[in-house]
């Protein structure tokens, strides 16, 4: 049997990115709780489908691996969580979602987008700077730690105009 980030690559053909449901929420819940120590609740994740944000989820052999939430409004998107399952993690998932995110906001229209981050994350601030993020400031005191609270670095990207529509 292959091993997960064998399956990655090995599976490119069953590797799919689609919109996520309420049947994903479970195993949507189980990633975000592997990976932070303060994770979304399940309502939070149900309410973000249910609202509308654009939800996502990257598959492997129909097997949820990673997942997306964005919301989009007044031109910007707003990256809100993006994780990859940890036995695919930097092995190119989290660019992928991510960049499917990115095209998805510049189809609507928007023209900027924005996403927080640990400055202790580094691998994802890796990610976001290697895809065209910039940062733009910092949120004091964001996210709960277990000391306490830790600051967030703001990212922004422009993202590129899409051409009008021919008459």
């Amino acid at each position: 049997m292959a091993t997960a980030p064998d399956l990655l690559t090995a599976a490119t053909a069953e590797l799919a990115i689609r919109p996520m449901r309420e049947g994903d929420v479970a195993d949507v819940v189980a990633i975000e709780r592997s990976a932070y120590p303060f994770p979304w609740s399940e309502g939070i994740f149900r309410d973000c489908l249910r609202v509308g944000y654009v939800c996502r989820v990257m598959t492997v052999a129909r097997q949820v691996i990673a997942y997306g939430v964005m919301s989009l409004g007044a031109g910007e998107a707003h990256i809100l969580n993006l994780c990859v399952g940890e036995a695919f993690r930097c092995r190119g998932a989290g660019r992928r979602l991510l960049g499917s995110l990115i095209e998805r906001a510049t189809l609507a229209g928007m023209g900027e987008a924005y996403l927080e981050v640990r400055p202790s994350n580094t691998a994802a601030i890796r990610l976001y700077l290697s895809s065209g993020f910039e940062q733009a400031g910092m949120r004091r005191g964001y996210y709960q730690a277990p000391g306490g609270r830790e600051d967030a670095a703001v990212f922004k990207r422009t993202l590129r105009a899409m051409p009008a529509p021919p008459a």
